[in-house]
């Protein structure tokens, strides 16, 4: 027997537990999902579903539901309870479905592992843009999770596409690039195997170099894998949590470790509370068979969307702050918080005539908020009135251009953003 069609009984196995192991309930609305085509750019011509609960609202948040190999969008729908949780906290769910032979997502391909490479991950995107203008759907809540080639796929997603999704949740997947190959095969068996260990930084890099010179935020990470999953071997829990902890700047010693239940061992990095930017479920005896009955609505109370009112997570947004001066800059700073902490991404723009030459952008933390780690900047001190200083490849700005950089800090519970700016001592306009 080969190793895919082993692979595939397996992961058959594990659909079949999935939908055994759920206590369903049938929606009571008349909404039903419904097969979309003609949604844009689609080059492995994946199938899209689409459900939109009763009465969503005029902005609702997005789901991207990615199934298992041997799988379907509609299985993952009816096999789930992202439906009915849709129906409760009234957002809209995407499922992708694979088409090629063995029904796995492209996650290998080194098209698949760069920003609008090709391959399947664009084609998802064109469903997600699909329902950002055709719905309304908030691209400020949209989320990705996924189940063994579609938890591979979240990892994929979340490293091609940081600035979409704003979190995502693995269920029995592997670090982003694990699964790389250069011969063609979709079938990685070392990282399957769970013989694929790399540093922190190495993980951090392979992310990173999906979309060169991006500085924004980095969403955050839920991450499920059973010690006893022979498919996609229980090593590859703790390569994904090297990966996406170093990809946020995060200590690899946990910030709280508990026991939500008999068999669960949860380890939440860079926060205590329930949406820290990482967090680690481990469940001991559990095969390649998830998700089991909660675990969906665990995800989206880690997504923040268990909630008919205002969500808990707050949106990424652009403010608008009143400038104490004008001058020849321009500063957007905007900010993606949670309980304990944010990250912030700043763009200062030269709206002079002349070009800058190595810059020192100088502005005052509300007070409580301490800087952990920086990109495409040093920053100093880490609290109080701080300074961050170009780095040596991004320190020229000409006339009518911009450089970015981004930190991630924590806070005592006050998320303000600073009032003024001002580079190498001229006052900036904050936009």
């Amino acid at each position: 027997m080969s190793v895919r069609v082993r692979v595939a009984g397996a992961l058959i196995t594990a659909a079949v537990l999935v939908a055994a192991g759920l206590a369903l309930a049938t929606p009571a609305s008349s909404a039903q999902l419904t097969e979309i085509t003609g949604f844009g750019t689609n080059p492995t011509n994946l199938r899209m579903h689409l459900y939109v609960p009763d009465n969503a609202g005029s902005r609702p948040p997005v789901v991207l539901a990615v199934h298992y190999c041997t799988g379907s969008g509609p299985a993952l729908h009816s096999g789930t309870e992202f439906a009915s949780l849709a129906d409760r906290y009234k957002f809209i769910l995407v499922y992708p479905s694979a088409t090629r032979s063995g029904a796995c997502f492209d996650v290998s391909s080194p098209q698949a592992l760069r920003r609008d490479g090709g391959s399947d991950p664009v084609g998802i995107m064109s469903m997600v843009r699909y329902v950002h203008q055709r719905y309304g759907g908030d691209p400020a809540r949209t989320f990705v999770t996924g189940v063994s080639s579609g938890a591979m796929m979240t990892n994929v997603l979340l490293g091609d596409y940081p600035d979409v999704f704003k979190a995502g949740a693995a269920f029995m997947g592997v670090p982003f690039g694990c699964f790389a190959t250069t011969d063609g095969s979709s079938w990685n068996s070392a990282c399957a195997n769970g013989q694929i260990s790399r540093t922190p930084q190495q993980w951090g890099d392979a992310v990173r170099a999906a979309y060169p010179g991006y500085s924004g935020a980095r969403p955050r990470m839920q991450i499920w894998h059973g010690t006893e999953d022979s498919t996609l071997r229980y090593p590859n829990f703790q390569e994904q949590i090297k990966q996406w902890t170093n990809v946020l700047g995060l200590s690899q010693t946990p910030s709280l470790t508990d026991t939500p239940q008999s068999g669960y061992t949860r380890t939440r990095y860079g926060g205590t509370g329930g949406m820290a930017p990482v967090e680690a479920i481990s469940i001991q005896g559990a095969g390649h068979d998830l998700p089991r009955g909660g675990m969906a609505a665990e995800v989206i109370r880690f997504f923040g969307l268990n909630t008919s009112a205002t969500p808990t997570i707050t949106p990424t947004v652009t403010p608008t702050i009143t400038p104490t001066a004008t001058g020849p800059c321009r500063v957007t700073y905007t900010m993606n918080t949670w309980n304990a902490g944010f990250t912030a991404a700043v763009t200062i723009a030269n709206t002079g005539t002349a070009p800058v030459s190595g810059w020192r952008l100088a502005f005052a933390l509300p007070a409580g908020q301490t800087v952990t780690s920086a990109w495409n900047a040093t920053i100093a001190p880490a609290s109080g009135q701080v300074t961050a200083t170009n780095v040596a490849y991004n320190g020229s700005i000409a006339p009518g251009a911009s450089a970015s950089f981004g930190f991630q800090a924590t806070h005592a519970g006050g998320t303000g953003r600073p009032a003024a700016f001002t580079l190498n001592g001229t006052a900036c306009t904050a936009a």
